[in-house]
């Protein structure tokens, strides 16, 4: 259940961040789960854990690392178009 929760979260941080940011993340859901769980470890690896923590994610660094991420996703994205 644990788990389940770790996937849920993380899709709604990733959404989050996209939302946030304007930025379309590929991949859809799956992409916003992907990029919410690495942000989450972005942000704890950068800021380490603050704030309100559900299923072992604290979620203010977990946002902050998934904007990191959106936006470097977006504008390596943004350059492949452009070559």
């Amino acid at each position: 259940m644990e788990f389940l929760m770790y996937l849920i979260v993380g899709g709604i941080i990733g959404w989050l961040a996209g939302m946030i940011l304007g930025k379309d993340i590929p991949g859809g859901i799956i992409g916003n789960i992907i990029a919410g769980i690495i942000g989450a470890w972005i942000g704890g690896a950068l800021f380490g854990n603050f704030g309100p923590d559900v299923a072992g994610i604290a979620l203010i660094p977990a946002l902050i690392g998934a904007l990191i991420l959106v936006f470097i996703v977006s504008f390596i994205l943004k350059a492949m178009r452009r070559a």
